[in-house]
């Protein structure tokens, strides 16, 4: 007698409807969790960004106050790896591993951030600054975020040219203007 006659004799077997039913189960439930998953994602990301630009806003205060302005920016990146009142301060490489992220006053030796972050999301952190206010902006994938520019963060915030993918929906500035502000 072959197993399976005897399984079903006993009523210990699943008939088809009962496994398609369980299967698709299955598949509803992982469908969830893996969508559940990539949104969970999506706002660890945007939590890293928001960290960061807090973190480079509060360097970028400490050296107003010890020079009286902010550093300069060149095409979203801030001018001041090292930065030297001597000569032009060279430009900030937003992630690198080495001395091109170093944000850090070298005429004082005081280093103001090891090195600046890169964009977990491979968009980049956009900086701008006339000396006297600056705007660093982001683009947040979440479009359901309360703290973005507009109120709807799919729509193109602040244009900034091909930074943030012509999509900068997140800004952290100077107490002195908003992220809407021209400069």
């Amino acid at each position: 007698m072959p197993i399976f006659n005897f399984l079903r004799k006993n009523g210990l077997g699943f008939t088809l409807i009962e496994l398609l039913v369980a299967i698709t189960i299955l598949g509803i439930l992982s469908t969830i969790a893996l969508s559940s998953f990539r949104s969970s994602q999506m706002r660890s990301r945007d939590a890293k960004r928001k960290s960061d630009l807090k973190q480079i806003a509060n360097a970028l205060e400490m050296f107003y106050s010890d020079k009286g302005f902010y550093p300069s920016s060149y095409n979203g990146k801030i001018l001041g790896c090292p930065y030297y009142s001597s000569t032009t301060p060279s430009i900030c490489q937003w992630g690198a591993p080495d001395y091109n992220s170093e944000f850090r006053d070298a005429d004082r030796d005081v280093l103001y951030f090891k090195s600046l972050p890169k964009d977990p999301g491979g968009f980049s952190y956009y900086y701008v600054s006339n000396g006297q206010s600056f705007r660093l902006f982001a683009h947040l994938e979440n479009d359901k975020d309360q703290n973005c520019i507009n109120s709807d963060c799919s729509a193109t915030g602040v244009p900034v040219g091909n930074n943030c993918n012509g999509s900068c929906n997140f800004a952290i500035t100077s107490a002195n203007v908003t992220p809407k502000d021209a400069l």
